[in-house]
Formats: C-alpha cells, sequence, structure tokens
C-alpha cells in the first residue's frame, strides 16, 4: 500500500498502527498539500455490503463533528475493493502509551486530560453520536499535550457487524460498560462508564477490573466491587474519588445524567471547598436476584431450535379414524382394535423413553451440581509481603499461595528495575486460591532517548549539559569544522539513557592546528629563518634601510603571542644597513664622585637607531669616562642622560652638524 495513491489525491506514505477493523497510514493530500492519516477497512469489512452501508452512515455522522478535541473526518472514499477514512493527523502518542510510560498521573494533569476528553462527548451526544468504545487507545496526546478523540460513530458500524459475523460483543473488554457486557442496548450513559474507567487507569495506573479472560472481565463488570482509587493512591481527593464512584455506577441510572453534567464535576473536583467532601455512596448496591447476577444467557439462534419430524408419527384423525385407514372406495381397511392396540404400545415405548431421559437428566443435574460446589468451595490463602523483593522472586512467592500474579510496570526513580512497588490486594489479606495478584514492578528511572548534538556549538548546548551527571571535553584539531563544533559524542545519539546518571564525553573541534608567533626583533636574518620553519611559518622578507645593523630583524608584520594557524605567511623586514646621510659618532662621558664617594650610574640614549635605550648600568666608587656610540640623522639627534642614584645629572646633546 505505501507509495500508492488514492482517491488520485492521496499519497500513502508510512504505516502508522493498525487494530481489528483497519490500518492506518500516514499519507499526503497533494489537492491541499497537507498531512492526512487514511485509516484502510481490513477485507473481511469490505465484502460485507450491509457494513459498507452502515459504515458510511456512520462516518458520515462522525464527520459532521467539528470540535477542538475530536479528531475531524476529511473523506471517506473506495477505491476498486479498498475501503478507507481520510482523517485530521494528529502527531503525538495514545494515551495508552502515555499511561504506560508515566502513570500514576498527577492528579491535575489526569483532571485536565478527563476534562478534555468529557468536552469531546458532550458534544458529540449533543449531536446524537455515541462513542461505544472510549478507552485510551483511542484517545492521542498531540506534541502540545492536547487530547484528541477518534473513531466517533465507527464503534456503531463495526459492532452490528462484528456480532453478525461471530457473536461476540466490539470492544476492549476493561472499558466495557456493564450493559455492553450484557450485550444489550447503550446510550451515551455507556461511554461515561467508560470514561470512568479511563480516569481510575489515569490516577492509579491500573484497571478496576481484570482477569485471565473476556468473559472473567466482563463479569466482573456485572458484579463485582473494584477497589476505590484511595485506597491505592491515598492523596486522591475524595471530591475526585466520587466523579469516580458515580461514573463506574454499574446501574446506568446512578451515573451522571450526561457528558455535560460529569464536565462540570469535573472541573470544580479539584476546588479546596470540594476537596475533603464526604464520599458519595450510591442509592442502590445492585441487589440483584441470583440467576440476574451469576449468568450470562446468549441469545438464542435459529439452529439451537429442535424440530419435531410429525411424519413419522401416527396421528389420529378426526372422530378417532387414523390416517393411514385406507378410504371407502372399493379398498381394504385396517381393523380399529388393531389400530387401537398399535396406539398403546407406542404410547407405553414413549413413556419409558421420557421416563429414562428424566432419569439421566436428573442425575446429570447432581453429579454437575456437585462438581460445581467443589469448584466454588476454594480454600483462603493468606497473600505474602512481596513489595520490594526482585519480581521473579515475588511470582515464586505468590505462586506457592496458589495465586495469580499480574504485572505492571512503571517506572520510579527511587526503586532499583525489576523490583515490586506496590501489590494489590495488600500482605496478610485473606483471599481465595487462584486470586488475581496485582503487582507494580519498577522499570527504574525514567529512560529518554539521548539526543543528537553533533554539528552543534558547545556553546549553543550549554544548558542541556547540566542535565547530565558529567561532561567531558576532548579538544582537536579539524580543518574542516569551526572551533566549537561538536565532532562526537558518547553515548551515542538515540541511545537509551537516564540523564542524571549519564557521563557524557564531547569530542569538539578547536579549528585549523595553530601556533603562537614569536617575537623575531632583533634576531638576525638566519636565526629568524630558523625559528620560522621550526613552526611551520613562511617568511616574507623585506630588506629595508635601517640605522639599525645590517641582517637584523627591525620589524613583523603578527606581534610576539599572536595564534596563527601553520603554513601562515609573516612579512619580515631586514635591516639593509644605515642611510647614507646618517653619521655615526663615538661621545665621551664624563662622571665626577667626590673621594671616597660610591654611586649607580645609568646612562641612557636615544638617537635615530633607539629610543630611551640603556646603554649603560653600574657602580662606580671614583670619577670614570664612558664613551656611548651614537647616530644621527638630520631628522634625529642623539640625547645622552647621566642618572646617578636614579637622579639626572646630566644631559648631552649631539647634533647632525656637530658631527664631521
Amino acid at each position: 500500500m505505501i507509495g500508492n495513491r488514492l482517491g488520485g489525491r492521496y499519497d500513502i506514505e508510512k504505516k502508522i498502527g493498525e487494530g481489528g477493523m483497519a490500518v492506518v497510514y500516514r499519507a499526503r493530500d497533494i489537492l491541499l498539500n497537507r498531512t492526512v492519516a487514511v485509516k484502510i477497512l481490513r477485507s473481511q469489512f469490505g465484502n460485507d455490503d450491509d457494513f459498507i452501508t452502515r459504515f458510511h452512515r456512520e462516518a458520515q455522522a462522525a464527520a459532521s463533528l467539528s470540535h477542538p478535541h475530536v479528531v475531524n473526518i476529511y473523506d471517506i472514499g473506495q477505491e476498486d475493493d479498498v475501503y478507507y477514512i481520510v482523517m485530521e493527523y494528529v502527531e503525538g502518542e495514545t494515551l495508552k502509551e502515555y499511561i504506560n510510560e508515566m502513570a500514576p498521573l498527577d492528579v491535575r494533569e489526569a483532571v485536565n486530560i478527563a476534562i478534555q476528553i468529557c468536552d469531546a462527548l458532550d458534544h458529540a451526544h449533543q449531536n446524537h453520536l455515541i462513542h461505544r468504545d472510549i478507552k485510551p487507545h483511542n484517545i492521542m496526546i498531540n506534541k502540545n499535550g492536547k487530547i484528541k478523540v477518534t473513531d466517533f460513530g465507527i464503534a456503531r458500524a463495526v459492532s452490528a457487524a462484528t456480532i453478525t459475523h461471530t457473536g461476540s460483543v466490539l470492544g476492549s473488554v476493561h472499558y466495557f460498560s456493564p450493559e455492553q457486557a450484557k450485550g444489550v442496548m447503550t446510550n451515551a450513559k455507556s461511554d461515561l462508564y467508560s470514561m470512568g474507567v479511563v480516569l481510575y487507569e489515569m490516577l492509579t495506573g491500573q484497571l478496576p477490573f481484570s482477569g485471565d479472560s473476556p468473559i472473567s472481565v466482563a463479569l466482573k463488570h456485572l458484579q463485582e466491587p473494584y477497589i476505590h482509587p484511595r485506597q491505592l493512591r491515598p492523596e486522591i481527593p475524595q471530591s475526585l474519588e466520587n466523579v469516580i464512584i458515580r461514573a463506574l455506577a454499574k446501574d446506568p441510572i446512578y451515573r451522571y445524567e450526561s457528558a455535560h453534567e460529569m464536565l462540570d464535576d469535573l472541573k470544580t473536583c479539584l476546588s479546596p471547598e470540594r476537596r475533603n467532601e464526604p464520599e458519595y455512596v450510591l442509592p442502590e448496591k445492585y441487589q440483584q436476584d441470583d440467576a440476574d447476577i451469576t449468568r450470562v444467557i446468549p441469545a438464542i439462534k435459529p439452529e439451537m431450535l429442535g424440530r419435531r419430524s410429525w411424519e413419522d408419527d401416527t396421528v389420529p384423525g378426526p372422530r378417532g379414524v387414523p390416517l393411514d385407514v385406507k378410504n371407502n372406495q372399493g379398498e381394504e381397511e385396517d381393523d380399529p382394535d388393531e389400530h387401537r392396540e398399535r396406539h398403546r404400545k407406542g404410547l407405553i415405548k414413549k413413556g419409558v423413553i421420557w421416563a429414562v431421559g428424566i432419569g439421566l437428566f436428573l442425575l446429570l443435574s447432581i453429579v454437575g451440581s456437585y462438581y460445581a460446589m467443589s469448584l466454588l468451595n476454594v480454600p483462603n490463602v493468606t497473600v505474602p509481603a512481596v513489595e520490594h523483593l526482585p519480581v521473579d522472586q515475588a511470582r515464586k512467592a505468590l505462586e506457592a499461595q496458589q495465586l495469580v500474579a499480574q504485572i505492571t510496570e512503571q517506572n520510579d526513580p527511587t526503586a532499583q528495575p525489576g523490583t515490586v512497588i506496590k501489590q494489590t490486594p495488600a500482605a496478610k489479606m485473606q483471599v481465595k486460591q487462584k486470586t488475581v495478584v496485582q503487582l507494580l514492578v519498577s522499570k527504574g528511572k525514567q529512560q529518554t532517548a539521548m539526543a543528537n548534538y553533533i554539528g552543534k556549538k558547545q556553546s549553543d548546548i550549554q544548558s542541556e549539559l547540566s542535565s547530565y551527571k558529567k561532561v567531558t571535553v576532548d579538544e582537536v584539531t579539524n580543518d574542516q569544522k569551526d572551533p566549537g563544533t561538536i565532532l562526537d559524542q558518547q553515548p551515542a545519539p538515540g541511545q537509551q539513557i537516564v540523564p542524571s546518571d549519564t557521563e557524557l564525553h564531547l569530542t569538539i573541534s578547536k579549528g585549523q592546528d595553530t601556533v603562537t608567533m614569536p617575537n623575531l626583533i632583533g634576531l638576525t636574518q638566519d636565526e629568524m629563518q630558523a625559528k620560522m620553519d621550526s613552526l611551520g611559518l613562511t617568511a616574507n622578507v623585506k630588506q629595508v634601510q635601517s640605522y639599525q645593523k645590517q641582517g637584523i630583524v627591525i620589524q613583523q608584520s603578527y606581534g610576539a603571542g599572536k595564534q596563527l594557524t601553520k603554513n601562515s605567511t609573516v612579512d619580515v623586514q631586514v635591516s639593509a644597513g644605515m642611510p647614507q646621510e646618517a653619521r655615526k659618532t663615538k661621545v665621551p662621558v664624563e662622571v665626577y664622585l667626590n673621594p671616597g664617594e660610591q654611586a649607580d650610574i645609568e646612562i641612557r640614549l636615544t638617537d635615530a637607531t633607539t629610543s630611551n635605550e640603556t646603554v649603560e648600568k653600574t657602580t662606580i666608587n671614583q670619577s670614570t669616562r664612558f664613551d656611548v656610540t651614537c647616530v644621527v640623522s638630520p631628522t634625529q639627534n642623539a640625547i645622552i642622560q647621566v642618572f646617578k642614584n636614579g637622579a639626572q645629572m646630566d644631559q648631552k646633546i649631539v647634533k647632525y652638524t656637530d658631527i664631521q
């Protein structure tokens, strides 16, 4: 089916679900350029003309609904032997999936979800449309947390077809109303009962009734009480439990009158003035005749009725004349006495047969009653304490008492995976052998799929990294990715993890390989070239005249300490010697001391080659002469400053014109 086009406009893209009635695909409506869901009926329904007529009628009725919490039906169609419905595509998950993952839900969240479902039911009921199959599987939660109820009206069409073909009742038996379990006429109140079961499951994480077979569950809906939610979860307000008690009344007369009434009750059940209201007590405890509550009587089908063969009996005619006596038209007639004798023997034979039959019936009834009593006389046992035990050990402990374990899993951050969090019935309770004990088993902390950080900048995900137990980083050279880009991660994207227990390791690009620019000023050209080669840098050398010694580096295009990528080019200026107009000379500097005096002497030079450079620094204890070499130019005089013990004591200025 994937890749086909239905109705000339719906391109089937992907299978997204299936059930007993249909397979659901994601498709693209090429006419309106939107994503839709296409439900394609299974072949056994497509071959039933009565069903197709009924299905079209109900789907058209459902298509008339327009409500924010109802999945819209856009189109109904047929192509060859394929019948399909086109519906609104809801991107999200079913409420059943959400319950399995998160139950028990927060009280306010559960009430909010129930309000949205009841709002949808109220709209449908006011439009004379009953769902008949309300269950978490038919309720979607989109990615924004909004509730959408699907399959309105379709249940009625499928119900009739299913009963016709198989004699069974449609739907999930765990969410049946008692009247559905009986197979009698249902109405809007059946949807409210199913709504009560859904609310019970959201709040407790378990169903009010369960059993080994659909029949046993249906019987419990009819005749057994359920464990009240507050016994399983005491923090549930009494006002909210009262909503469930009223919705799950076995007799529809004691349920809410309408979805609108239940909706109003849900909207106020968490208000402070109602939270501690008295427990709602049903006016009647359903006192019924035993035959009413312990038997399920199937419909009598024509083939179950016996057919009497009147032709084999000899039936007296009018005035006692046998029908097989020949007429008076010249034919011989039987003797009446002989006929009466035969009739008497026939009656005796039938009497013996009836007596033997009645005797056998009574004998079988006695044996059956004895066997039934032996089955009903089940001994009591004490429920063992299995909370906090590993589930296998808990199961063995229950089996030792001839009890049946039913497992429900739930995330729990405080309990080790595979251990029992809660048991129902509680430990030390007296129950019958073969009783089902509900075990709520921990799946450990909530796991989630590891996010994909590859290709992102570390600075952009800094806030997300705080959710992990530890984050380590390796930086590697990479010529293709900008610095800070994440190249690899462990755990890998998509792997199931518990973030608070996970150590995340990131490999991050630090860009191209870099080197630190050295100081080249003052080095000879050969020394400069050797250093540049060792760092993988290229020197673009330019000879310029200067007052520095020939062959000395006097300038570089990047300052010392600058980070450069390998193979970068650096412009370097090397002295080609002094210009012709430069004049070099030695200037004598006399420093005089008094006899016995000692002083720290510093001489500083500013000329055409340097600025404020210390050319002499020493300690003397007698008068001393220093020769200072300087270079002057037409635009730059030489200034010689003499400092004694830190204080300037003399200064000489040598002009260009002073030197011959």
